[in-house]
């Protein structure tokens, strides 16, 4: 249940209509917005009688929400989130480019390519310095090392620096390094996880799992916001089927449910879904059209050379074309001139 309070109400009414729903075992939990304070009710184990508190004081009315999850969704927050990353604002009203390669190799390796897209437009650089695998023989990343190595990405072309934590070991680690960690598709049900990136300062870039719905993906996101931290992106990057002319199957359907559904903000990875060069271009186009708020790709200035999926990695040249044309895409559909934010 959703109670929204009158743009006149006091904070003495605010916190009177908190006490009340607190008072029936409830939690409330303020959410700023517009002109106006609404108060979500949560920990209800099923539906509440609205009697109560609709008379109270400052209260304009009290909305049912009937989504299991509550505070990812649009009932209880009508206004799109805006996630800072750094510099950079992902949401509406820009387009976000995340451009890098799979994993970080060595310093010039990371620095080269990060270079290259830097000065093609990406505006955020991601980098697996973790990297789970499905086979305990392949590159399992520089760990560490490689976050020393993200910092010094970040340190020369001021690119905002995304990168994943597998786990809740290295989950300090990460965070301290990157200006957003994301949680992968392997562990988007990873409670744990999901509970200590809730508490973490940093914003969350959440993929969505390989079998995932559309509910347990916001379940999942809905983890993070409950204990604290509103500051998450979704990724869709694909999900298994029968197909066998790529990796996994791109559900560009999610991006018009989630943004129905849910007021954070989506982005689209390609390469993940794919896994082959040849798809990534024509499907980041389309990822854009269909509204996504941007896209994440992979770049390797020698994929062929690539310890982890140089197969699906752009080459630095294709990078530069794609994100001319995300531009022209996203520009056909907004009126800003120049839709990347920096």
């Amino acid at each position: 249940m959703l109670i929204v309070m009158d743009q006149a109400a006091t904070q003495d009414e605010i916190a009177q209509v908190i006490a009340a729903v607190e008072k029936r075992g409830f939690t409330a939990r303020p959410i700023a917005g517009g002109n106006r304070v609404a108060i979500g009710v949560l920990y209800n184990p099923g539906s509440v009688d609205p009697a109560p508190f609709a008379g109270l004081a400052g209260v304009k009315k009290v909305i049912p929400v009937t989504s299991p999850y509550k505070l990812v969704s649009r009932e209880f927050h009508p206004e799109s989130t805006r996630v800072r990353v750094g510099s950079v604002s992902i949401g509406e009203g820009s387009l976000t480019i995340i451009a890098g390669p799979c994993a970080i190799e060595s310093e010039e390796q990371a620095l080269t390519v990060a270079r290259r897209v830097r000065q093609a437009g990406a505006t955020l650089f991601r980098g697996g310095a973790y990297k789970p695998r499905s086979s305990p023989y392949s590159f399992q990343g520089l760990e560490e090392a490689g976050l020393r190595i993200l910092e010094r990405v970040r340190r020369e072309t001021g690119l905002p620096i995304v990168t994943e934590a597998v786990d809740q070991e290295v989950y300090a680690l990460v965070e301290e390094a990157a200006d957003m960690v994301q949680i992968g598709a392997r562990n988007m049900q990873n409670f744990s996880l999901l509970k200590r990136a809730g508490r973490s300062p940093k914003p969350v870039l959440l993929k969505r799992g390989q079998s995932a719905t559309m509910e347990e993906w916001l379940m999942a996101a809905e983890y993070i916001l409950e204990r604290g931290n509103q500051q998450v992106v979704l990724c869709e990057r694909g999900v298994r089927t029968f197909a066998r002319h790529c990796r996994n199957t791109l559900d560009l359907s999610a991006v018009p449910f989630v943004q129905r559904e849910s007021h954070l903000p989506i982005l689209v990875d390609p390469s993940h879904a794919t896994g082959m060069r040849y798809q990534v271009l024509p499907l980041s186009r389309a990822a854009v059209a269909a509204g996504a708020h941007g896209v994440m790709v992979e770049v390797h200035h020698a994929p062929e050379e690539a310890l982890c999926d140089g197969a699906q990695s752009l080459r630095p040249e294709q990078f530069e074309t794609l994100c001319g044309q995300l531009r022209q895409v996203y520009g056909t559909l907004h009126s800003e001139t120049d839709g990347v934010d920096r």
